[in-house]
């Protein structure tokens, strides 16, 4: 195991953001984003890291943007360290698989949520009202019930630190118009549809998940991350049973160990145990190695 990455120093780069996990970078025509090994729950970043934690989740996106590369491009130019500018040659070790060089695209200001199934602030509301993000649920659902059809609930895109407010599609479309909210809507159910059918025949249900759009030379591609354990709900198929809370692969381990020491989601965020830091790495990595059949090495 390395040294985790908490945060990135390449002076001979032009740093433009700090992310909840990313540091971005402008190279000039493209952009170098970097995965961190940092980790946040309820919008807020823990002090500690995850060792591997950005490795992880660069070569989940990496093997999602291939497949999903018939339906919709991305803005991945390569993740080949070699074949980075000069620039960032001193940086190599630190960049080698837990970076991506990519498209400079413009990115829409909605988080794009699909939900398959009732989970997380989904049933916080819906056991509210019946209602998620603008939709009228059918009466009576359990705890993690998979729903007839996913359904597109998008969210706001706050600065880091601050809480991402759900909100419905009439909203969405006032903030990116009519058309680019109707394509974003149809891409992100057919992605989610496309990855939950592939992550359930290897036994994993992709409960719900967020994706980030942005326009590059007037196309829509996909951006940001795709499918991991930190922008989804990863549940094991052979232990689902609606009713409750799951098992998962993803850092919802992590929340729950913060709901159980009452810890009251605002900064500045407790230490984390080292079980809870080993736990988390041990999910991220079986859902690496179910999803892609590869690991770490």
């Amino acid at each position: 195991m390395e040294q985790p990455v908490i945060k990135t120093d390449f002076p001979e780069l032009n740093l433009i953001k700090c992310g909840k996990v990313r540091d971005l970078y402008d190279l000039g025509e493209d952009l170098l984003i970097v995965a961190t090994d940092r980790i946040s729950a309820f919008d807020v970043i823990m002090p500690d890291p995850v060792p591997d934690k950005g490795k992880i989740l660069t070569q989940i996106s990496l093997f999602w943007f291939k497949v999903m590369q018939p339906l919709i491009k991305n803005h991945v130019i390569t993740s080949n360290v070699d074949d980075y500018p000069s620039v960032c040659k001193p940086y190599s070790q630190i960049l080698r698989g837990r970076s991506m060089l990519v498209k400079k695209s413009k990115p829409l200001p909605v988080e794009c949520v699909v939900r398959g199934y009732i989970s997380g602030s989904g049933w916080k509301s819906y056991q509210e009202s019946g209602v998620v993000c603008g939709i009228k649920l059918a009466e009576g659902l359990k705890e993690s019930d998979k729903l007839p059809e996913p359904i597109f609930t998008p969210s706001t895109k706050e600065e880091t630190g601050l809480h991402d407010i759900n909100i419905d599609f009439e909203e969405a479309e006032k903030r990116i118009g009519k058309a680019a909210a109707n394509k974003v809507k149809e891409f992100s159910i057919a992605i989610y549809k496309k990855g939950f059918e592939l992550a359930e025949k290897k036994g994993i249900i992709i409960a719900d998940t967020k994706f980030e759009f942005g326009f590059f030379e007037n196309d829509l591609i996909l951006i940001d991350e795709v499918l991991t354990p930190d922008s989804s709900r990863f549940w094991p198929k052979d232990t689902y049973m609606p009713g409750g809370s799951q098992k998962s692969f993803d850092k919802q381990y992590l929340r729950d160990y913060l709901i159980s020491i009452n810890w009251d989601r605002k900064p500045p965020p407790p230490s984390l145990p080292e079980y809870v830091i080993n736990n988390t790495r041990k999910k991220y990595i079986e859902a690496l190695t179910q999803l892609t059949g590869s690991d770490l090495s």
